[in-house]
């Protein structure tokens, strides 16, 4: 969900933009997985997402890092650097992602290569590079990642224990002993920006981010839970509040490794006390919007690399949480 809320109340704003990593101009062609003869027919001009174990894959930038010119809907002049294909047909273990403008674009595991003049120092991970990357590179890097990652960790059948297999173009994968099929996992997480329908917007720190780090409040949901009653849930256990009025905002791919985060905003009482979960939460506080408008004029975390030097250090722009946040402190 997203649209324009430079005036609105709390209670009813949306998205200024579509979080970073939901932009995606890939087309997810579900009969081409199932169309050998056509993926044959299309690899030798197909390019490949050559992703490493830690999820980073070689960016090419206009300028470089430091000059790109971030745009909340285009991305800020990085691409990705794809590699042709080799062979004559799929490579094992390739996952067709999509395709962009008539091209068919695989994601594969592998590393730098010299040979080709590969730079290590330009393989990035989403995290690092994926709000600066246009909408074709972040939909087709979120999608190599998220199902890379679930490939490495579905090599055995979850029912008999039997080796599994990549079908489907790498979309679902098959048991040798008795044929059942496994499907890419994905584990929704909601994350709740919460506030006090008027001015406050709820923070809250983990006790292993650095002083004065803060973000919204997430958890995983639970088997058998509705999204709504995983906020309720999440948001009373981390610091003790009861909210109401939760509202969804949108949702994006975090692949790290599987998960689905699913953003609503929520109403609380801040005058009711504030009482951090043990060992969750180190703090949690209530912060003014003029205040988290200041926060946010100072970029993403550390990125001065003065972290002691101000004392509000928000989500970056990769996070949907950022988007979260922007989007309130727009509100008049």
């Amino acid at each position: 969900m997203s649209g324009s809320c430079a005036v609105g109340s709390a209670l009813d704003f949306t998205l200024l933009v579509p979080p970073v990593l939901s932009r995606s101009a890939v087309l997810r062609d579900e009969p081409l997985r199932n169309d050998t003869a056509r993926q044959i027919e299309g690899w030798p001009q197909a390019r490949l997402v050559v992703v490493d174990a830690r999820g980073r894959t070689p960016v090419d930038w206009d300028g470089g890092p430091s000059d790109a010119t971030w745009d909340a809907v285009t991305g800020g002049g990085a691409r990705l650097h794809t590699r042709p294909t080799t062979g004559d047909v799929p490579s094992e273990g390739a996952v067709l992602l999509g395709e962009g403008d008539g091209v068919a674009y695989w994601g594969v595991r592998g590393e730098p290569d010299p040979d080709a003049g590969e730079d290590p120092s330009r393989w990035l991970d989403l995290r690092m590079a994926g709000a600066a990357l246009d909408s074709l590179g972040a939909g087709l890097l979120t999608t190599a990642v998220a199902v890379l990652n679930w490939h490495d960790a579905a090599h055995f059948c979850a029912r008999d224990g039997s080796p599994m297999h990549p079908r489907q173009a790498g979309w679902h994968r098959h048991c040798e002993a008795n044929g059942h099929e496994e499907y890419p996992r994905t584990d929704p997480a909601v994350i709740c920006l919460v506030h006090d329908g008027a001015d406050r917007v709820l923070l809250a720190r983990q006790p292993s981010w650095p002083e004065g780090r803060y973000s919204v409040l997430a958890g995983f949901v639970e088997a058998g839970e509705s999204l709504e009653a995983c906020v309720l849930r999440e948001i009373h256990e981390e610091v003790g509040a009861t909210v109401r009025s939760v509202r969804y905002l949108g949702s994006q791919a975090w692949p790290f490794p599987r998960s689905l985060m699913v953003g609503f905003h929520a109403e609380a009482d801040p005058d009711v006390p504030l009482v951090p979960a043990d060992g969750e939460i180190a703090e949690a506080m209530w912060v003014r919007r003029a205040e988290l408008r200041a926060a946010l004029e100072h970029g993403d975390w550390a990125a001065d690399g003065q972290q002691g030097a101000r004392p509000l250090l928000l989500p970056g722009r990769v996070s949907i949480a950022r988007s979260m946040l922007e989007s309130w402190a727009a509100l008049d």
